[in-house]
């Protein structure tokens, strides 16, 4: 009797029979399991999707509180600039009422006068004081330093009055004069006129401009200064070459902060008591508390928004330029060091 022939199998035919015959490779393919997998996914989405509408969530609540206290303000501001005395729909007419009066010119003037004024006096007195407090040695500088931060917490008023008790009508300085002279009045009264809100406010918002000017200054090698000092560098020289690059982006910050804080300034020209100088915040508050004239101080009230937005849109600008062009390079620095 002959043995039975063996007969060949494909490969790989023997393990699909034996999972066949476990069941394993049919199970994983089973539709139980295709349900299983789009389970998974699905719950993966679903996560995903809690995840990022989670800070969305979180988000709601500041967003409400902001939209409550200052958007709607405003929104009510800016609808009341566009409506009457009499009501109506809205319309320019306010506005064209308010841009033909003298007053509001000339308080838009006298507004960015000193404002302007203000802020070029705060950066050339901020960098003058910052340049000697940082590099020149001498004793009681740190505590000058520290100063100047306490200084930024004191309020506009304050400055205004201490002003007032030395140069006042009544002040030490006339009392000085009238004393040594005899005569009826000191000849100090210029607290009173443009010059003495200018003083007042360069006196107030100088250490806003030397505070990152401190900043930046702490961040220069000595080594940069020593090198260009032992090449025959003189003082001058190592200020604009080495000094004023580093120093431009905060005088760049500095100073548009200045320019939008005076913009909007309205205790110091109203402590000092000048009549004659009328600037917006000034008028918007004459308008609104002794005139009554709601919607006349609100068209004044959104154009000095206006002015402060874009004052600050050109903040951003000039801050970018000025940080894109001190880009720190090896090279630059070595340059800097052989001026």
């Amino acid at each position: 009797m002959s043995r039975p022939e063996t007969l060949a199998l494909p490969q790989g035919a023997g393990s699909g029979a034996g999972d066949r015959g476990t069941g394993t490779d049919a199970g994983s393919r089973g539709p139980g399991s295709r349900n299983a997998k789009s389970r998974g996914l699905g719950s993966r989405n679903a996560g995903s999707r809690t995840a990022r509408l989670a800070p969305l969530l979180w988000a709601l609540p500041p967003l409400a509180a902001l939209a409550l206290v200052f958007l709607y303000p405003l929104a009510l501001v800016v609808r009341q600039s566009f409506t009457g005395e009499e009501g109506g729909p809205p319309s320019t007419a306010p506005y064209a009422q308010v841009f033909a009066e003298a007053s509001f010119r000339d308080a838009l003037g006298n507004t960015v006068l000193i404002a302007v004024g203000a802020t070029a006096g705060c950066l050339l007195l901020g960098f003058v004081l910052a340049l000697v407090i940082a590099f020149v040695p001498f004793p009681g500088s740190r505590a000058l330093s520290r100063f100047v931060d306490v200084f930024l917490a004191f309020p506009s008023f304050l400055i205004t009055l201490a002003l007032l008790f030395v140069y006042g009508t009544a002040g030490l300085a006339n009392g000085v004069w009238t004393d040594a002279t005899g005569a009826a009045a000191g000849p100090f009264a210029f607290l009173h006129t443009p010059w003495g809100v200018l003083l007042a406010e360069i006196t107030y918002f100088t250490p806003f401009v030397m505070r990152p000017l401190l900043a930046a200054f702490s961040q220069v090698e000595t080594g940069q200064l020593e090198a260009a000092a032992s090449l025959g560098a003189r003082p001058v020289r190592i200020v604009r070459k080495v000094i004023w690059p580093e120093a431009l982006p905060s005088l760049a910050a500095g100073g548009a902060l200045v320019l939008v804080l005076t913009l909007n300034e309205f205790g110091i020209v109203l402590f000092t008591g000048a009549k004659d100088v009328v600037t917006l915040p000034v008028l918007v508050y004459t308008k609104a508390i002794l005139d009554g004239d709601y919607t006349g101080a609100c068209v004044v009230a959104v154009v000095n928004i206006v002015l402060s937005v874009a004052l600050y849109a050109l903040y951003r600008t000039v801050a970018a330029r000025a940080g894109g062009a001190r880009t720190p390079t090896a090279g630059g620095a070595d340059r800097r060091a052989r001026a």
